[in-house]
C-alpha cells in the first residue's frame, strides 16, 4: 500500500496559519494564556495533522462545507467551539483572512 503524500501546498499552509491564530485567540481570551495551554496546543497539532492529510489538498473548501468530516468527535466539538468564538474576532485580527474564508464557504 502506497503511503499518502502530505499536503503542504500554499493553501493548506494558509489554513494551518489561520486555524493556529483562531486557537491562539481563543486560548488568550478563555484560558488567559499568552502561549498555548496543553489542550489548545494538542488541538492545534491535531488540526495541522488533519490538514496535512486532507484528501482534497489544495482543492479543499472550508472544512464546514466538506462532505467528509475527518476530525474525531471530541476534536470536532472543540474546534467548532473555537471557531464560533474566534471567527468574529478574526475580523479585527486578520480581516483579509476572514473575508477570503467567507468567500470560500459558498
Amino acid at each position: 500500500m502506497a503511503k499518502r503524500v502530505l499536503n503542504n501546498g500554499p493553501k493548506v499552509q494558509k489554513e494551518k496559519t489561520i486555524v493556529a491564530e483562531m486557537i491562539h485567540i481563543y486560548c488568550r481570551k478563555k484560558h488567559h494564556q499568552e502561549e498555548l495551554c496543553a489542550d489548545c496546543l494538542d488541538l492545534k497539532n491535531y488540526a495541522h495533522k488533519r490538514l496535512s492529510s486532507c484528501r482534497f489538498g489544495e482543492e479543499k473548501s472550508a472544512c464546514s462545507n466538506c462532505r467528509i468530516h475527518c476530525y474525531k468527535p471530541e476534536y470536532r466539538e472543540k474546534i467548532k467551539s473555537i471557531m464560533r468564538f474566534s471567527g468574529p474576532r478574526m475580523l479585527f485580527h486578520h480581516p483579509f483572512y476572514s473575508i477570503k474564508h467567507l468567500l470560500n464557504k459558498g
